[in-house]
């Protein structure tokens, strides 16, 4: 079953793509992980574990959304509009039952 766009939303592919390239931009850098880690209370094998989950995906991008200047960064370097980290855990948040 394709992952369809709600209206003025992106699709739940799009969004899960987006949650797991936030989460590559905090693992590239060791200390925007370890404060991830510390400030989250998650460890390595949890991420692990949960990566693949909308409730995770929709924590790291809460994380991220959390702190402006953490997601300006992120946003400038990824290419992404400015919107599309909120689109996508909107997306996200849909999917959590």
């Amino acid at each position: 079953m394709a992952a369809k766009a709600s209206e003025g939303g992106i699709s739940r592919n799009r969004a899960e793509w987006i949650a797991a390239e936030a989460l590559s931009f905090l693992a590239l850098d060791q200390d925007r992980l370890a404060r991830f880690l510390a400030l989250t209370g998650i460890d390595v094998d949890a991420i692990r574990e949960h990566v693949g989950e909308p409730v995770f995906l929709a924590g790291v991008l809460d994380y991220l959304l959390a702190d402006e200047s953490l997601l300006l960064e992120w946003v400038e370097n990824s290419g992404l509009a400015p919107e599309e980290p909120s689109l996508a855990r909107a997306a996200l948040a849909e999917c959590i039952c």
